[in-house]
């Protein structure tokens, strides 16, 4: 565009150029000085846009015409008005206005108040002081701020996300002798960042019984082709609604008697490669999850401590009911072999969720009831078993800071000698803020193998960092 309208100029330029020079000793020379001028601003203002700048200044203004002017003047003055019409309106398409320029000036007549007000938060902008009122004595200027030392803020844009989080307890038996009556049960360390826009990874560090350990640490794509995510490293595998939970963010001081005795005292973790994604269909209006997963796990209950390969699938399904509850149903198989133990298990689970939050009430109120079943089936040394557990769990908040739960556990021995435990756990938990809660817990256990104890639990939690109680 302005290439074509530098032509444009030139051409009848060129062509009254040779009647003006004619001319130059008439006194009419004078509007003909002022055309070439304008001429001359408008080449300026080319110039600066062919250069990728945007001219600044006002438009063009050309002479008026006087009586006696040769008419000559007046089409090459018509000309270069139009052209100059056509190069603005190249400039506001090309060179939106300056907030400055767009912003009106206040006028004279501002009161004393709105100008004092206009310079507080002018220097509030700024992160500086406001300046002295108009007509103030230079000795009354406010201190300056020193010179900040602190680097930009982007300086730890590097830098992974870090949280910290800590679990105390006390313990009280009803029988026995006591000891070990206080304990750290685990400090944790998070790590979390973004690689680069394809990737991600999370790191969990655990600190118990004066041994780290990996509790996680994987990475992981998100937004692959077929809306897939996969996951490569060590993660929680998806067995249940919360065997992914981390152990300070369950709603009991421990996982479910279930998962302790099926899957290992602390769940199951596996070291392997993880796919997951939402079906393109709806079933009821629903939203459908799927996992697969290949790993290594280390099951003493399921695999006897061996470690060859474990596959694993789940489907959870999800289905808002209405504003305040939803439905969550889950189905959950996972198996592998150890053939130095002659063993082969099969585990199949079901899981149910049930939430009631209404959304008038906030974080203030919600009452959450889970539900889950499995069928252990093991083949050991030629002999095949079928065992099974289940657990109840119903927990209620009933203010922004006090939650009440109870949950009721029963499981079978996964193999060998029949041995069915049961447990009775009530909790009254007490959130100082979102980053410390305190709990007691209450419970009773009952083994038909160790007979029955009572258990008095006081549990400090607390947490630092951007990510703290994490719940899946």
């Amino acid at each position: 565009m302005p290439r074509n309208i530098r032509a444009a100029v030139w051409l009848p330029v060129a062509l009254f150029m040779v009647p003006v020079t004619a001319r130059a000793q008439r006194p009419e020379t004078a509007r003909s000085d002022s055309l070439q001028r304008a001429i001359s601003r408008l080449t300026a203002r080319l110039d600066s846009l062919e250069a990728g700048q945007c001219p600044s200044g006002r438009a063009i203004a050309l002479p008026d015409r006087r009586p006696g002017q040769q008419p000559s003047l007046d089409t090459l003055a018509a000309a270069v008005q139009q052209l100059s019409a056509r190069l603005e309106r190249t400039i506001a398409a090309r060179c939106p206005p300056s907030p400055e320029a767009r912003a009106p000036q206040p006028s004279d007549t501002v009161s004393d108040d709105l100008t004092a007000l206009r310079a507080a938060a002018r220097a509030a902008a700024q992160g500086g002081q406001p300046g002295p009122a108009p007509g103030a004595p230079a000795d009354t200027l406010p201190p300056q701020a020193a010179p900040s030392t602190a680097g930009p803020r982007s300086a730890n844009l590097l830098n992974p996300e870090i949280s910290a989080t800590g679990d105390f307890r006390l313990l009280a038996r009803d029988e026995g002798p006591q000891r070990d009556n206080g304990i750290v049960r685990e400090f944790e360390l998070s790590f979390q960042s973004a690689l680069d826009p394809y990737s991600k990874t999370k790191i969990f560090l655990t600190f118990e019984n004066e041994e780290i350990g990996v509790e996680e640490g994987y990475i992981y794509y998100a937004g692959l082709p077929g809306r897939l995510r996969a996951d490569a490293g060590k993660f929680r595998q998806p067995i249940g609604d919360l065997n992914r939970w981390h152990l300070h963010a369950l709603p009991e001081t421990e996982y479910p008697l279930v998962y302790q005795r099926f899957l290992g005292e602390e769940g199951l973790s596996g070291i392997g490669v993880s796919l997951y994604t939402t079906l393109p269909v709806s079933l009821a209006g629903g939203t459908h999850e799927v996992w697969l997963q290949g790993t290594t796990s280390e099951s003493e209950p399921l695999y006897a401590g061996g470690r060859q390969p474990t596959l694993l699938g789940r489907v959870q399904n999800f289905w808002q009911l209405t504003r305040s509850t939803y439905a969550q149903v889950g189905f959950t198989a996972t198996g592998g072999n150890n053939s130095d133990a002659d063993l082969r298990s099969r585990l199949l689970g079901l899981d149910f969720r049930f939430p009631y939050r209404p959304p008038e009430a906030g974080t203030r109120r919600d009452i959450t009831f889970r539900a889950e079943g499995y069928r252990l089936h093991s083949t050991e040394l030629g002999t095949t078993t079928n065992r099974y557990g289940t657990f109840v769990d119903l927990s209620a908040r009933l203010s922004r800071r006090w939650v009440v739960g109870a949950r009721y556990d029963w499981v079978e021995a996964p193999r060998g000698p029949e041995d069915t435990q049961f447990r009775i756990t009530r909790t009254l938990a007490w959130w100082q803020s979102e980053f410390v809660y305190l709990r007691l817990q209450g419970e009773h256990r009952d083994s038909d193998l160790e007979g029955k104890q009572n258990l008095l639990t006081f549990q400090a939690v607390w947490a630092v960092g951007p990510h703290k109680h994490e719940t899946y």
